[in-house]
């Protein structure tokens, strides 16, 4: 019998709500100052950190709407009877480096949701797509997401 029910299988294919962000060189240089970029380029702000994205496009929720691990729930996750979420590891692709000026459009789905038999139990197998493109359509990042839920 399967720990997936229909309804979460039928989340497949489904996507968040496009984030459309406005990249300017200011939250480049800051970003690069935080993290302790060298690259002047980067402390100029005229290229971004390649992680830069990543928290770019994040939420600022409030308090009470983080999880216990103090992530905000997110819209993408199925009711599963598996609880605690693991990273399950990332593959990035980059196709273009970001500039100040850039207008991203960014768009997550779920792709996948398949369970496993690990060594101390059952596991159920989150599968994300992060698609991230300039306004005009040109690809600046793909990224594939999996999450591990046991």
């Amino acid at each position: 019998m399967s720990l997936i029910s229909d309804a979460a299988r039928a989340m497949i294919g489904a996507s968040d709500q496009p984030i459309r962000v406005e990249v300017s060189r200011r939250e480049i240089m800051k970003y690069a100052v935080a993290t302790e970029q060298r690259q002047a380029k980067f402390l100029r702000g005229d290229e971004a950190p390649p992680m830069f994205l990543f928290g770019l496009l994040r939420s600022i929720p409030p308090i009470d709407a983080l999880g216990p691990d103090g992530i905000e729930a997110g819209s993408l996750v199925p009711d599963l009877p598996l609880k605690r979420v693991m990273a399950g590891g990332t593959k990035t692709r980059y196709f273009r480096t970001i500039k100040p000026g850039d207008t991203l459009v960014a768009n997550r789905t779920l792709v996948d949701i398949y369970e496993k038999a690990g060594a101390q139990g059952p596991l159920i197998f989150l599968v994300y797509k992060l698609d991230v493109r300039t306004e005009a359509g040109e690809p600046v990042v793909e990224e594939v997401q999996t999450r591990i839920l046991r």
